[in-house]
């Protein structure tokens, strides 16, 4: 049995802690009952030997499965990881995503997405990441009452994306800490008219529109600041079919969105600009959580 969940793009520029997307890069988990406990690791953290005794994945699992059964059990996991750990790509919220899911699938009981994304807030309690997540495509999500409430979008085909993955990591709680702990009510009505102008951008499809209404005031330029290579990044990117460059997440990537016809020169631009980064085409991935059984 296989648990698959997409890599994610958080914020998408003004949408702190609110928008979000899935991109066509996955994290699996293979996983059988054994007689003794093992977790093999293969691609992404496979040379961190952290990783196989304190295992975020395997804590979660177990909360669940013990919840949802009252017993212990022994489990071969095998992780097959594609998505860049610490680097602003959602890799934690899919480790969350795929534990709940398969303690559940290991349990024997159903449980919607819905279900899985409400109980992945109690180690995600923000919730642009875990919704694509979970869910696919583009999101808007908020919460209320300890619950996420969110629509999605499907994304086109003839769209894809352009990520620069940095050879250094941003850590979100540092970067966390250099923002404001307030801001003017110039910069939040800016940030809420620019997030309201993207969310109608995705749902109409008028794509032109990105590039204006994804200009953020709140995180975006003080979390680039640590990486500066970043502002060279950006205005690359729109030199050569970005509709939109924006921070993943906290970063250190970069998320670009372009047609399919610019995304191999736009690549190539950028791979030749910054050769010490890691530049990929990616699909986007409007399905989300999936259980092969």
């Amino acid at each position: 049995m296989t648990v698959s969940v997409p890599a994610t793009s958080a914020n998408l520029g003004p949408g702190f802690d609110t928008l979000g997307l899935a991109l066509g890069l996955h994290n699996k988990v293979e996983f059988k009952p054994s007689r003794f406990f093992s977790v093999a690791i293969k691609g992404e953290g496979e040379d961190n030997a952290r990783l196989k005794g304190n295992n975020l994945f395997v804590s979660i699992f177990n909360d669940h499965y013990k919840r949802l059964t009252q017993k212990k059990q022994n489990y071969k996991f095998t992780f097959y990881n594609e998505i860049p750990m610490s680097r602003g790509l959602g890799s934690s919220s899919a480790v969350i995503v795929s534990a709940i899911a398969t303690a559940h699938e290991a349990a024997g009981v159903r449980v919607s997405k819905r279900r899985i994304l409400n109980y992945a807030l109690a180690y995600e309690p923000h919730p642009d990441n875990i919704t694509p997540a979970v869910m696919g495509g583009f999101n808007v999500s908020t919460l209320e009452k300890s619950k996420v409430f969110s629509e999605s979008k499907h994304l086109p085909d003839y769209l894809k994306a352009v990520v620069v993955i940095p050879d250094k990591p941003i850590s979100t709680a540092k970067s966390r800490t250099a923002l404001p702990r307030s801001y003017s009510k110039e910069n939040a009505i800016f940030n809420l008219s620019h997030t309201a102008l993207t969310v109608a951008a995705f749902y109409t499809e008028n794509w032109e529109l990105l590039r204006l209404s994804t200009q953020d005031r709140f995180h975006q330029k003080l979390r680039m600041k640590m990486l500066p290579e970043l502002f060279n990044v950006q205005k690359l990117a729109y030199e050569h079919g970005a509709l939109m460059s924006t921070l993943s997440g906290s970063g250190s990537t970069f998320f670009n969105m372009t047609y399919d016809h610019d995304a191999e020169n736009l690549k190539e631009q950028l791979s030749s600009a910054f050769p010490e980064f890691i530049v990929k085409v990616l699909d986007f991935d409007n399905t989300g959580l999936v259980v092969d059984k």
